[in-house]
């Protein structure tokens, strides 16, 4: 299968590292052109840098953004344009116990998470029913079935998108325009690396070793008994995006390494 995304506008959002670095590379590598989206301008000047070292020929503009607040999301959704490809990436995550998690912590999670991709959704997809063509992915994580104790909080939000994921492509049904969530379980992002670092000097294992460890410790149902590459739930997320997935729409689709443990 060689999936060609040439012609397309694609708009990646929290992509300057990370899942969402490894998508935007994924779909510049398909031929898209890719809009670089972080909160500083900083980051995304160095990750368009470094997107285009490792692709000459690609084409890659970068847009830096806080999609914590609506007014972020307007900026964002302006300088992107009419985009072919939306992938929801931005949102944060973090430990704290249920009975100590204020209000401002569940509304800075709601407005994040959940918000952005409402925002961005609702400005970008008109016009891709317009079109007759689109794409628009949630990524959302396994916490969304397999609601972390420590981080309910986080798990809520992420199984808010797998709803509003759903919802949306019931809404643009038959137009072409699709729209899916992409699960990842635990995966070897540079958030997981820089938590792992301290671990992986202590006992002189290699990163992955010391990572495949923490999965079996915290997700011992694990199939495949390790962390993903952010490149292999990019490839998923590159798939979706895909004219090949014209037939994949409103599903919610796990990278998670068999974490959730159901057949479904």
């Amino acid at each position: 299968m060689k999936i060609n995304l040439t012609g397309k506008r694609a708009l990646v959002t929290a992509s300057t590292g990370g899942i969402g670095y490894s998508i935007a590379k994924g779909l510049a590598n398909a031929g898209a052109t890719v809009i670089v989206n972080g909160r500083s301008g900083t980051s995304v000047d160095t990750a368009v840098a470094r997107l285009k070292a490792e692709l000459p020929d690609a084409y890659v503009i970068g847009a830096a953004a806080d999609l914590s607040s609506a007014q972020g999301a307007a900026a964002l959704a302006d300088a992107a344009g009419a985009i072919d490809v939306l992938v929801n990436n931005a949102g944060i995550y973090g430990t704290q116990d249920f009975f100590e998690t204020c209000d401002e912590v569940w509304d800075q999670y709601w407005d994040t998470n959940v918000m952005s991709g409402v925002r961005l959704s609702r400005a970008l997809m008109p016009a891709m029913v317009e079109k007759g063509w689109g794409r628009v992915v949630f990524i959302a994580s396994e916490s969304a079935r397999n609601i972390p104790a420590d981080m309910i909080h986080y798990g809520v939000s992420k199984t808010a998108q797998l709803g509003l994921a759903r919802g949306l492509a019931k809404r643009v049904a038959g137009t072409g325009v699709t729209v899916n969530s992409v699960l990842p379980g635990p995966t070897l992002s540079d958030g997981l690396a820089d938590m792992l670092q301290a671990e992986v000097l202590r006992s002189g294992k290699s990163l992955e070793a010391v990572a495949a460890a923490f999965v079996m410790e915290h997700r011992p149902s694990s199939v495949i008994q390790r962390a993903a590459s952010t490149e292999e739930v990019a490839n998923m997320v590159v798939y979706v995006c895909s004219a090949q997935a014209s037939a994949t729409t409103g599903a919610s689709l796990r990278v998670d390494g068999g974490v959730v443990d159901d057949i479904v």
